[in-house]
């Protein structure tokens, strides 16, 4: 995700690029077919670039609402993630209790245990996401055997959130946790668990390839023909208008097309990274441990 850094002129025309060199080509190359060589038939000063960009405009932009709702949609749905593990973490810490004092450090493990599962299930949802491997981030987590086991699965995530829910149950068996603190904290796993789907449900549905197609089209369109019918008018100056016209259809396209997929490891997506390192910390602070990872900084303008 890129973080605000004051108005930057020269970062925001390279977003648009190469298509806006193009543009830019193109449109000295029409002034000068028209004021140079005299080839009148080049300019269509008829044309009504009012009601045409006024078309596209709206096409434009309900494309470009559509992927903005996935992006918050996507960033909503890991807000979920971010509250029920804080909440996974307190619900294991102050919930659980022992009457035998020779369980008390085997529960203390158990503790330990949860909330570290909770902290490698956020670990492996984000590279699950962005179709990554997790092994790095889930080695200093999970034993040998654990790792070996997951290797196996499709889908990592939510076997981590299984053996959650069986020592949930081991918890209740051994008497640590009553039948409405149970409840409770499955129901912590439950909305973890929707979260999951529907993040998944972003990722494997992606928008139609005519938002992507038909809006772009347009785009083009109108960019070609705005020199043709502002050249008779502007003359030399045709490239200074169509350019910024132009500019301004180009950015929108492309800015509809970055928020489509907020989960595709770009500069453009939820900062997952940022996230998940933000619930280790929390998680870990509960424990009590003071050995902590820093958090994510921004770099060139981006938190991942």
């Amino acid at each position: 995700m890129i973080v605000p850094r004051g108005r930057q002129l020269r970062a925001m025309l390279m977003y648009v690029g190469k298509p806006l060199l193009l543009l830019v080509l193109y449109d000295l190359a029409v002034v000068a077919a028209y004021k140079v060589l005299h080839w009148d038939w080049v300019a269509l000063p008829h044309i009504p670039l009012s009601l045409f960009g006024s078309a596209i405009g709206i096409i434009v932009a309900f494309r470009n609402q559509s992927s903005y709702a996935r992006w918050w949609e996507a960033r909503i749905l890991w807000g979920s993630v971010v509250n029920n593990s804080r909440s996974w973490a307190r619900q294991v810490l102050t919930g659980m209790f022992s009457v035998k004092a020779d369980e008390a450090a085997e529960m203390k493990q158990m503790q330990r245990r949860m909330v570290y599962l909770q902290i490698a299930y956020v670990h492996a949802l984000r590279q699950h996401l962005r179709k990554l491997e997790p092994w790095p981030h889930l080695a200093p987590l999970l034993d040998e055997r654990e790792l070996e086991a997951l290797r196996v699965e499709k889908n990592v995530p939510l076997t981590i959130q299984e053996w959650m829910g069986q020592l949930l149950l081991e918890c209740q068996i051994r008497e640590w946790i009553d039948a409405l603190q149970w409840r409770a904290m499955d129901e912590s796993l439950n909305d973890l668990a929707d979260a999951q789907g529907g993040a998944e449900r972003i990722k494997n549905t992606p928008m139609p390839k005519v938002y992507d197609y038909f809006p772009q089209l347009f785009v083009q369109i109108y960019c070609v023909l705005l020199p043709l019918a502002l050249v008779t008018s502007m003359g030399w100056s045709t490239p200074l208008g169509s350019t910024l016209v132009g500019f301004i259809f180009l950015a929108l396209d492309k800015i509809g097309r970055d928020l489509e997929d907020p989960f595709e490891n770009t500069i453009f997506d939820v900062p997952l990274t940022s996230i998940t390192t933000t619930i280790e910390i929390n998680l870990r602070q509960l424990l009590g441990e003071t050995k902590l990872p820093q958090p994510v900084a921004p770099v060139d303008g981006v938190v991942w």
